[in-house]
């Protein structure tokens, strides 16, 4: 079969599409054909080796995390899933990429693909529906009546996140550019700072949590909008020493993480607030669950372009750019 494969950390040049054998799979997972695959930010990280202490690469490898497709064996303990299945799921931080035309896939990573979503749409959804989900749900508890700061609202997890917290009943603040207002406020967005004419840190103020989403000095100016009590919660680190702990990670790493994160926690601490970073974890339950969201038409999918297989290492340049409103989808079955 064919895959997207990094042969050496460097970013899109060292990807190409080569030969790879065919997944034989275990008692427990399923082999699903893609037909479509996700694209994310931190898949070019990972190609460029920003996240080697973390995530473990046996190279060569195939890229990405994301995918939805159709299930054509099962493994002997599989229960849910049968041959013929529509699913979708995240490998992200498992042995297996995304970006292949047959992929390995843990039982309890999947979830049934939405019946109103096509292969398309599905496979944007699992990374930043997951990652919005255990941060907003988990790490912040977010309540009815509270209110968040999602930064880059135009962006994948920016479309997501404003989405889901608009149905957990919170109010919600994001930056986007000019052209990206009237996104953002169809999708729920109470309080929208244009970031070309003005800044959120003078803007804004009584928020109860922050997704961090953007690199730079956003995070420590969103400490300034912030109630104490408040969650502080960043995608793009620095991380800390209770990640390192939590991925069992050595005295060393635990170390370092500590003194990369001690700034931010200590400004965090002068406001009364909690930072933490966090990494998403793959789950067939929770994707059930924001697959309901979805299936309702109470959360919409917004995927900005889609690239032929031929083109995921093109896919992944034009994602590097920035400037995607919502997801970049690489489609690998013709509709």
């Amino acid at each position: 079969m064919k895959a997207l494969v990094l042969n050496s950390y460097g970013g899109a040049d060292a990807m190409a599409i080569t030969d790879v054998a065919r997944p034989i799979i275990k008692p427990d997972e399923i082999l699903v054909r893609v037909h479509a695959a996700g694209l994310n930010p931190v898949d070019n990280m990972i190609a460029k080796g920003m996240f080697k202490p973390i995530i473990k690469l046996s190279l060569p490898a195939t890229m990405g995390s994301d995918l939805a497709g159709v299930v054509v064996e099962t493994g002997s303990r599989v229960t849910r899933f049968k041959t013929g299945d529509a699913v979708f799921a995240s490998v992200f931080d498992m042995a297996a990429g995304s970006l292949a035309e047959f992929v390995a896939v843990p039982e309890q990573a999947a979830a049934f693909k939405p019946a109103n979503l096509d292969f398309v749409q599905a496979a944007s959804v699992p990374m930043v529906g997951l990652t919005s989900w255990q941060a907003l749900t988990e790490r912040m508890q977010l309540k009815p009546g509270q209110k968040v700061f999602v930064p880059a609202g135009s962006g994948g997890i920016g479309t997501f996140a404003i989405q889901l917290a608009k149905q957990l009943g919170a109010k919600v603040g994001t930056t986007t550019s000019t052209a990206n207002v009237e996104l953002v406020r169809s999708l729920g967005a109470d309080e929208i700072i244009d970031y070309k004419k003005e800044d959120f840190a003078q803007a804004l103020r009584g928020y109860d949590a922050v997704l961090a989403t953007v690199k730079g000095d956003g995070l420590e100016k969103s400490l300034g909008i912030v109630n104490p009590g408040s969650a502080v919660v960043s995608l793009v680190g620095p991380p800390d020493a209770a990640f390192a702990r939590a991925r069992g990670m050595n005295w060393l790493m635990r170390f370092v993480f500590g003194l990369l994160s001690r700034k931010i926690i200590g400004l965090a601490d002068k406001r009364g607030a909690s930072y933490s970073f966090m990494f998403v974890r793959p789950d067939g339950s929770q994707l059930a669950r924001i697959g309901e969201l979805l299936e309702s038409g109470r959360i919409r999918p917004v995927v900005d372009r889609v690239f032929p297989f031929s083109q995921a290492r093109e896919g992944l340049v034009y994602l590097e750019q920035g400037r995607a409103r919502g997801k970049v989808v690489v489609q690998m079955v013709e509709a």
